[in-house]
């Protein structure tokens, strides 16, 4: 019989009850299905897990995170939010590691707090829930951020959250009554993030910052099936220099640049932990390609 593969979830979300306090009304979801689970880093979770065979959660707070609040809350709930993950991490260091919260409004507290978390916490890196106060991450404000996720040798999630109002305003208004999921994961989320992630490799912080990593879940919000479209589109602007879909795959993590570059995440507890477990199963991969991707790869690039 084969051996059980050992599987690291990395997109794996909780909230702080000090930060879901100051975010009310911005939560993802009021269903009290999926708010039990946030809430929960315990027994619940663990059986969960244990039931579709995960063995390590990597935490991170769901949206909206510390993103959308002023600087000095964002910054004040950052240490207290990371401590109490730190301590539900110590509780079981076998089954969960943490990304921390980082108060991007404030970006040298933000980069000094991601420096707290990894070299005192032992925390894999950080996350980051969309837009910070309506502005993408490419902005020169928020480099120190990357300058030292560089420095530490971490990766950034750039993680989706609810697209600039204005951009609800003129996409989506018309049928956000109706569907209200087309601003999250139906559609919202997939254009806002992979937004994101091609700001950032035309701004230039690639180049200022050579090992930068970054993760974008979700099959890479998209952008891997388009690469060749995008590079050959931004080619004829004639600007010269490494193309978009060279400087996209040293940097970011998932399924265009190959097995060494793909994530396994479940997204828990929006998505359910089985399903995803089950889907493993029918990979067309081999063995050495699979335990890659459900830890391997993981391990390698947060240091497990």
């Amino acid at each position: 019989m084969a051996t059980k593969p050992y599987i690291i979830a990395l997109e794996e979300h909780y909230f702080d009850p000090e930060v879901k306090r100051h975010t009310v009304g911005q939560e993802p979801t009021n269903a009290p299905r999926i708010v039990q689970r946030l809430d929960d880093v315990d027994e619940l979770r663990l059986r969960e897990m244990d039931e579709a065979g995960i063995d390590m959660q990597v935490l991170s707070h769901a949206n909206p995170g510390l993103q959308k609040l002023d600087a000095e809350t964002a910054v004040r709930l950052a240490r207290s939010a990371n401590d109490r993950l730190h301590e539900a991490v110590r509780a079981r260091p076998d089954r969960f590691a943490a990304f921390a919260a980082i108060p991007t409004p404030d970006p040298k507290a933000a980069a000094d707090e991601l420096e707290r978390t990894v070299t005192r916490l032992r925390f894999k890196g950080a996350l980051v829930n969309g837009l910070s106060n309506g502005r993408f991450l490419d902005d020169k404000r928020f480099w120190p951020i990357f300058e030292r996720a560089q420095a530490l040798d971490v990766p950034l999630y750039m993680h989706p959250a609810i697209p600039h109002p204005a951009v609800v305003e003129a996409y989506y208004k018309d049928y956000v009554e109706q569907y209200p999921s087309l601003l999250r994961a139906a559609w919202g989320f997939t254009v806002e993030t992979a937004t994101q992630g091609l700001r950032l490799v035309l701004s230039g912080v690639f180049d200022a910052y050579p090992r930068l990593k970054i993760i974008l879940g979700h099959m890479g919000e998209g952008l891997p099936f388009y690469l060749w479209r995008i590079s050959m589109g931004l080619a004829r602007d004639g600007r010269g220099g490494r193309s978009f879909r060279d400087i996209f795959c040293e940097h970011f993590f998932m399924m265009e640049m190959g097995i060494d570059r793909i994530l396994f995440s479940v997204d828990y507890p929006f998505v359910d932990n089985l399903p995803g477990t089950k889907w493993t199963e029918t990979l067309p991969l081999c063995a050495e390609d699979k335990e890659r991707l459900l830890n391997g790869n993981a391990k390698r690039l947060l240091k497990i």
